[in-house]
């Protein structure tokens, strides 16, 4: 039976423009994988990552990679001259690729993390030796999703590299939904202030035995603030010039004589 590969979701990415809160998944795997039991494009995280699940839990190769997108779309994917992430489709259309499982639109949550605990802890209980990788790319802006699309393709292409030396291996492309939208919360004012009016008052307790009462008086109280300063400078410059003024004051000699009436001849000659 022919292979599905990721084509197939592009097929599917018309109808993926309207489903924003839903995402593709893909597993590739040089493996043989026991028959698929849903093959509809639109599922339930459950549903699909039950079969992931399912099927990594037969440690099918030695070599894993896990790389998640957070905010892809199925209609991601479509582009005029064909696949946006050329890397992951070649990888997809390799002869060595036996098993493929793809979902165009997966509803729900996805717990990605547990997936490389999931796959060590049931190969060691087989008593397998594995590797797996994880590559978690960065979000998808809103502006040019096609070009960001293409740098993490590239990113990828290592880790294609390194997992495709041999023909044992599985790859499981797990993006994530985006960022859940902001929900803000409303509090109703008559509950908050019934809220407030009923809240205890905290009692502040006075303790004489702080560590702030132990300490020096010049160490609790600044006496001397930039304020103080300035104003002692400036009464030290008025008292200097009114020292002076006195001084000069003090120093001005008048002889008595100069306030006493003259009352000789040449004075009454004058009043005459």
């Amino acid at each position: 039976m022919r292979l599905r590969t990721v084509v197939e979701i592009l097929a599917f990415s018309l109808s993926a423009a309207a489903l924003s809160d839903s995402f593709p998944l893909l597993l590739l795997s040089t493996a043989k994988f026991h028959d698929v039991p849903n093959r509809n494009q639109f599922q339930t995280s459950d549903e699909a990552l039950k079969y992931v699940r399912g099927v990594l839990a037969t440690c099918p190769t030695n070599r894993y990679l896990i790389a998640t997108q957070p905010g892809i779309h199925a209609s991601d994917f479509r582009q005029a001259n064909g696949c946006a992430m050329p890397r992951l489709c070649r990888a997809a259309a390799k002869p060595q690729i036996k098993s493929e499982f793809s979902v165009a639109e997966v509803f729900g949550d996805t717990e990605y993390a547990g997936f490389s605990q999931h796959i060590e802890s049931e190969c060691a209980k087989k008593g397998k030796a594995v590797i797996v990788d994880e590559v978690h790319l960065p979000p998808l802006s809103s502006r040019d999703r096609a070009s960001d699309l293409l740098k993490h393709d590239m990113i990828l292409s290592d880790s294609f590299e390194a997992v495709t030396k041999n023909d044992d291996y599985t790859i499981l492309f797990l993006p994530r939904p985006g960022e859940p939208a902001y929900q803000a919360e409303f509090i109703d004012p008559l509950h908050q202030d019934l809220k407030r009016d009923f809240e205890p008052e905290l009692v502040r307790r006075d303790d004489n035995d702080t560590a702030w009462q132990r300490l020096p008086l010049f160490e609790k109280y600044q006496f001397f603030t930039p304020g103080i300063f300035t104003g002692i400078i400036v009464a030290l410059v008025l008292f200097s010039i009114l020292g002076v003024g006195l001084s000069a004051l003090s120093s001005l000699e008048v002889s008595y004589g100069a306030f006493e009436k003259d009352m000789g001849p040449a004075a009454q000659k004058k009043q005459q």
